[in-house]
């Protein structure tokens, strides 16, 4: 834990947890959320003191406390650890992004058991605790923010990938469920959907498929983003993030249950 206050920013003495931050949109909507001044917690797997670095990037960079913690989603004790930390160290849970994911491509048949397992535990159990274990705390101080990061995929199907779709789609579900719950209580439940952002792991799949198809990586590039976005380009991470921030602002009071597309058109297609 590190850094200063935040002065007089909007989320300023709000404490902001989100799931699966070490990189990618995880990092992107925890940096945006310091900018607007909240202390954050990041989470994620990652090697010995990159977690912590990335959270000392964030400290540095706004100005605010920030901390990192190595749970396992699929370990109920290190998320009921995790939500205890975060209680003890800065309050409570004001805030919460429930962003990490996992995911396999391949036929349904041939998917391990162990591995819908896991996707299971991470895309909705994992979520479905967190809720549980900071809803209250939220109740009490009647102020809180609840965005789960639905995807596109939670109202469409994919050959390919089973465990995401049913994942995402229930994860829906939950944050309708969960706004009603909240509702009355200065809380509110929200899902951001995003099309397809430049993660290390999109870029990655990407880079697979043009090394193996022998072509360049713009050239697959378009090609995958033209069978999803209108606007032929990938959604920046800033832009979710963005999203993120405006839920948690005085203009979101009143938005609880929705699901934002950030998703260049795809869901309007």
């Amino acid at each position: 834990m590190s850094g200063a206050g935040a002065g007089h920013a909007m989320l300023a003495g709000k404490c902001a947890l989100v799931t699966g931050s070490i990189g990618g949109l995880g990092f992107a909507i925890a940096d945006r959320l310091a900018a607007a001044g909240a202390n954050v917690i990041l989470n994620g797997l990652c090697a010995p003191g990159e977690g912590e670095a990335a959270a000392a990037q964030i400290a540095e960079a706004h100005g605010v406390r920030t901390g990192f913690d190595p749970a396992d989603l699929t370990d109920l004790a290190a998320i009921e650890a995790m939500v205890q930390g975060a209680n003890d160290r800065f309050g409570g849970v004001d805030i919460l992004v429930n962003n990490a994911v996992v995911r396999h491509f391949g036929p349904l048949e041939d998917l391990a058991p162990e591995n819908w397992d896991r996707s299971i535990a991470v895309n909705l159990t994992a979520p479905f605790h967190l809720v549980r274990l900071t809803l209250g705390g939220m109740k009490a101080k009647g102020w809180g923010r609840i965005i789960n990061m639905t995807s596109a995929f939670s109202q469409r199907g994919s050959v390919g990938r089973i465990d995401y779709v049913t994942t995402k789609t229930a994860l829906l579900g939950l944050t309708r469920n969960v706004a009603l719950e909240a509702a009355g209580a200065g809380v509110t439940c929200n899902g951001l959907s995003p099309g397809s952002v430049p993660t290390p792991a999109i870029l990655g799949k990407l880079e697979g498929m043009a090394a193996a198809e022998n072509r360049t990586l713009d050239d697959i590039a378009a090609e995958y983003l033209a069978e999803r976005h209108p606007t032929g380009r990938f959604v920046a991470m800033n832009s979710v993030a963005a999203a993120a921030v405006f839920l948690c602002s005085p203009a979101g009071d009143d938005i609880t249950g929705a699901v934002l597309p950030i998703d260049g058109g795809w869901t309007a297609r």
